[in-house]
Formats: structure tokens, C-alpha cells, sequence
């Protein structure tokens, strides 16, 4: 048995996107021993991913704080691990790298560097699909990925019929309105005007509610949907991943809970401007549509309306 590490720190979004790679490293070395680096936030949800037998964690301080730099080393060097996939391929991993396997090739480190096609440099490279690029990863390693291209991250849910119960929630439908401040261009501004559209046409059917994150819930109080808390805090990951998995419906901004929704198998639409293109980050799946425009101030709530009655039923 060998030990094989993965690292993934995050965000939400790519923690979605990376669980098909994961599950095809892990059938791929059946008889060894998967452990996973990733940060804070993950680091609990990660230990109930079935492909993994172990998580470390990496506090991701400063390159210049020695003491913590050499422990973080220490701690990855006992294990010995035979292979890495670095499927977040950041300026870090790469520092990583340069400290535990400064000579490795691909056989060693798998990254998008060192995997890098012969005829793409890496600024091509990155124009193509993230799970596109997984996959590239994957096979340079000989692995057979019969799931990178297409993700569950259903091992994600937890149990919340206690707050189904609560709010009383049969039939709902799902909004994310929200984004990262720094990231204002993904935000489309009517959702207001949306969920009056919704409830005029179906009235009492469903439900229109929201699952703010902890930074999120003031501002989701002056929404017309319905905020989904757990004794006044945020949902877990591990909850909120189970309200979209029950949900009749989710229209989402291009954020971590869009990605969630697409790969959990939930019907729904994510709205895209001009910060990126729906194919780049891999998120248009059977059930999950983008709407893909130039300017989202420009996206009327009844056209966004429309495309949920095509989809909805």
C-alpha cells in the first residue's frame, strides 16, 4: 500500500467540481491509501467524502512564516507519498512542490504544469473547461476517469428535515442572490422582481426561499424570499448542499452554491455576465442551465422567468 495525496483548498465552487477527480483517484488506487490537504473550511466537510481515508489540514499562513512552513513539511514528509495531485494548481502547491519534490515530474506531482500539453503553453491551456483540464490531468497519469467529467457531490448532504420541518418546506424554490463584495459583476440585481413574478403565477405552490452565508443573512433579510437559518446562524456546507438537493428549483448567481446545484443533480439556472463563460468553469449540466448575456443589469426578470416555466415542470 502506498499513500497518495491530493490537495484541494477551495473555494466552494471548485470543492464541487473537484469530487469526480477525487472519486477517480481514489478507484484508480484501490489499494492505497488517499489523503487529502485542504483549509479550514473544508477540512470537516472533507472528512465525509467516501474516497478519502484522511484529511490534513493547512492553515495556508504566510510562505515567510518559517515555523509554521516547516511544520506543515514535516507533517507531509512522514507519509512518504509516492504521488500528488495538486488539483488547485496555485502559486502555493507550487511553492509546495518546489520544497517536497523540486525535481518531480508527472509522475511524481501531477499539477497543470507539469501535465501540461505539448502543443498548448499555459495561458491556452487554461482556456479550456476546469473539468476538461482534470481530465487532461488524470489520464497524463494513466488513470481512467470515468468521473471527473461528470462530478457528485451528493456525499456532501446531511440530514435536515428538522429545518424542512420547521419552515415547513414541501415545495420550494431556491435563490442565491449573493456574491463575493469584490465580485459584484456576477451579481444579477432582480430578484425581488423575480420572486413577485413566481408567486403571482403559482401563489401558494411553492415556497421562495434563500440560504444566506454567515456575511450574507442581514442582507438577505431584506429580500422577499424566505431566509433558511439554523437557530439564527448560517447553514453548514453539509446543509446547504441538502436544501439544493431537495429543492424544485435554483436560480443562482455564478457562485459556489451554482456549481453545488449543478453537480448534485438539481434543476435550475445560473445567470452569467461578462466575468466568464458558462463552458470555462464547467457548469452546465442536464438539469442545470446557464444564461449566458453581456450585461446582467440587462437581464430582465421576465426573461429569466420564462426560461424557469420551460424548465420548471
Amino acid at each position: 500500500m502506498s499513500n497518495i495525496l491530493i490537495i484541494k483548498h477551495g473555494s466552494l465552487g471548485d470543492i464541487a467540481q473537484a469530487s469526480g477527480a477525487i472519486q477517480d483517484i481514489f478507484e484508480n488506487h484501490s489499494n492505497d491509501k488517499i489523503f487529502l490537504l485542504t483549509t479550514k473550511p473544508y477540512f470537516e466537510l472533507f472528512k465525509k467524502n467516501p474516497h478519502i481515508h484522511e484529511v490534513i489540514l493547512d492553515k495556508r499562513l504566510s510562505r515567510m512564516n518559517i515555523f509554521y512552513l516547516y511544520s506543515l513539511m514535516k507533517e507531509l514528509k512522514k507519509h512518504n507519498f509516492t504521488k500528488v495531485f495538486d488539483l488547485q494548481n496555485s502559486s502555493r502547491t507550487s511553492f509546495y512542490k518546489n520544497i517536497l519534490f523540486p525535481k518531480a515530474t508527472s509522475e511524481i506531482w501531477s499539477s497543470s504544469i507539469t501535465t501540461l500539453p505539448d502543443d498548448k503553453n499555459k495561458e491556452e491551456f487554461d482556456k479550456i473547461s476546469v473539468l476538461e483540464r482534470f481530465d487532461h490531468q488524470l489520464k497524463t497519469s494513466n488513470l481512467k476517469t470515468n468521473n471527473t467529467l461528470k462530478p457528485d457531490f451528493n456525499w456532501a448532504c446531511s440530514n435536515i428535515d428538522e429545518i424542512l420541518k420547521k419552515y415547513n418546506l414541501q415545495k420550494y424554490i431556491l435563490l442565491f442572490p449573493f456574491c463575493s463584495p469584490h465580485l459584484t459583476l456576477k451579481k444579477w440585481p432582480y430578484y425581488d422582481e423575480l420572486t413577485d413574478l413566481i408567486l403571482k403565477k403559482f401563489n401558494e405552490e411553492y415556497k421562495i426561499i434563500t440560504v444566506p452565508g454567515p456575511n450574507e443573512i442581514d442582507d438577505a433579510k431584506n429580500l422577499k424570499a424566505i431566509p433558511i437559518l439554523d437557530n439564527d446562524k448560517a447553514l453548514n456546507i453539509s446543509q446547504l448542499t441538502a436544501f439544493i438537493k431537495k429543492s424544485s428549483f435554483v436560480i443562482a448567481n455564478d457562485t459556489g452554491p451554482a456549481h453545488i446545484a449543478a453537480h448534485v443533480g438539481a434543476k435550475g439556472l445560473t445567470l452569467f455576465g461578462k466575468h466568464t463563460t458558462a463552458y470555462k468553469v464547467s457548469i452546465e449540466r442536464e438539469n442545470f442551465k446557464p444564461i449566458q448575456v453581456e450585461d446582467l443589469n440587462k437581464l430582465s426578470a421576465e426573461r429569466v422567468f420564462e426560461r424557469l416555466l420551460d424548465t420548471i415542470s
